[in-house]
Parts: structure tokens; C-alpha cells; sequence
């Protein structure tokens, strides 16, 4: 853990195993212990990750640019931009298991047992012409996100050819520059559902946002075709943001309390 807002954190589970600091669980005991003293693939990983430019290309085109993804904090340049981030994405271990079914059982978990920290810096997004114009939106730059990673376990499932995930996070401090409209998010964060009532991180209730998604194929109802279907029974959170700013200058603070999104159903397609 890097900073003193990462020290806190940590020791605020300290006195909790790992796998336990988020109430929902991808497997239940029964098929836990099936998982349990099994043969199966460890891997052990350091990274750091940099991308000059994402493009979703329809007739224009979306471009994000100077993608950095690791682990300590995002830095800065005098001038307040974002630069990338300051150290690797470590203290990480895969745990693969394929059970007799075929169901493959993925958990992603730290070496230390404290929760994974991970930064990511965005230096802009933008809307961009093709047919010649040369026209831009330049939609944000400058943005930053810290936080750390409580829990992931996924599951592929063979007899629904369901991918099956639950998360645990949080967002430590985001800011951001909404820059076609002129709006500046500071001091953005997402805590667990019971963040601002326990008065900070103090167990994993109030420390990680949870979630449950699950990721299949499903049906169009419009077109009766083949979709990407994404489904989230449950995402709780606290979230609260620092400041906006617009021309330059704070209009307040904001917060949502007890944030909780449930029988979620999305359905993702190609159109003419």
C-alpha cells in the first residue's frame, strides 16, 4: 500500500481475512469446498500498463488517449494535467480452478492480504469527424482515479454459458475536466453502502462498494436477434464528490447515500 490514505484503509481490515471483507459471494460453501485443495494455476502479477490511443471507429470516431493503469497514485504535471500513474500494479495472485464440470472458478486476490491498490489516468476523450471537416469534442481530459480492490471472484459457468462476477472496490479520489461542458469533478469518491453512516472505512461494509454482474448471451426484444446481455442483481455504494467547478470556481458538494442499483438488465446489440 502506498500513501497514507492507503495505510488507512489497510488497517481498517486488518483483523479481517481477505476473501470475507464483502458480504456477497460468487460461490457458495458447498462448491467453495469442492474448489478447496484442488489442483489448479497460480499466478503471481506485476504490471503496469500504458495505451496511446483507444479508438471506437462507427462513421467518426471515439478517441481516448494516454491510458495508464497501475498502482500507487495518479501524477501530475505543474500545470495540474495528468501525466500517468506512479508505481506497478503488484501484490496480485490469480487463482484458476477448472472443476470436473468445466466450470472455471477465477479469484483475484493480493500476496499480503490487504486490499489491492490501482490507479488509472485518462488524459482525454473526444467525438471526432471523418468526413473531412476536421471537427473535435473534446468530452473530458485530466482524468485520475485511485482506489483499491476488495474482492474479485469470477465464474464461468458451463451449463448457462454465464461469465458470473462479484466485486468488491472502492474509489479512493477521482477528478476529472467535463470539458464540452465546462464542469470539473473533484475530489470524486465511492465507498461502501454504509460509508457515511460509520463515519469512514472502518469495516468492509463501509470500505467496498459491492457488486454482482453477471455477463451472457440473451435476446433482443426489439429485433428478436442475438444480444450481449448483462445483468447486475445488485450494486451498492456510498458516493460522494469533493467539489464541481464551474469557470474555475466550487458551486458545493455533493452526495449519494445508500446508492443501490438491483435487477439490472442490459441488452447490447449492433444496429443499421
Amino acid at each position: 500500500m502506498k500513501g497514507l490514505k492507503k495505510i488507512a484503509l489497510a488497517t481498517a481490515v486488518a483483523a479481517a481475512p481477505f476473501a470475507a471483507q464483502a458480504d456477497l459471494k460468487a460461490l457458495d460453501d458447498t462448491t467453495m469446498g469442492n474448489v478447496t485443495g484442488q489442483a489448479g494455476v497460480t499466478i503471481e502479477l506485476e504490471t503496469e500498463v500504458s495505451i496511446g490511443e483507444f479508438r471506437y471507429t462507427d462513421e467518426g470516431y471515439l478517441a481516448v488517449n494516454d491510458i495508464s493503469i497501475g498502482g500507487g497514485s495518479v501524477e501530475r504535471d505543474a500545470n495540474g494535467a495528468v501525466t500517468g500513474v506512479s508505481g506497478m500494479l503488484d501484490d496480485l495472485v490469480i487463482d484458476i480452478d477448472v472443476e470436473a464440470d468445466g466450470d472455471a472458478f477465477i479469484d483475484v486476490h493480493s500476496i499480503s492480504g490487504a486490499p489491492i491498490d490501482f490507479a488509472m489516468a485518462v488524459g482525454s476523450a473526444s467525438l471526432n469527424a471523418t468526413d473531412g471537416s476536421g471537427d473535435s469534442t473534446l468530452l473530458a481530459s485530466n482524468i485520475g482515479i485511485e482506489g483499491n480492490l476488495g474482492l474479485l471472484n469470477i465464474r464461468v459457468d458451463t451449463a448457462t454459458d454465464n461469465l458470473i462476477m462479484n466485486v468488491g472496490f472502492n474509489v479512493t479520489d477521482m477528478d476529472m475536466d467535463v470539458d464540452f461542458l465546462g464542469v470539473n469533478v473533484r475530489d470524486l469518491t465511492v465507498y461502501g453502502a454504509t460509508y457515511f453512516e460509520s463515519g469512514g472505512p472502518v469495516d468492509a461494509a463501509s470500505m467496498f462498494a459491492q457488486a454482482q454482474i453477471t455477463v451472457g448471451k440473451g435476446t433482443s426484444a426489439a429485433t428478436g436477434g442475438d444480444a450481449l446481455e448483462i445483468t447486475i442483481p445488485q450494486f451498492v455504494a456510498d458516493i460522494g464528490v469533493g467539489a464541481v467547478e464551474i469557470g474555475g470556481e466550487s458551486i458545493g458538494s455533493f452526495r449519494v447515500d445508500n446508492l443501490a442499483v438491483t435487477n439490472t438488465s442490459m441488452k447490447v446489440y449492433g444496429h443499421q
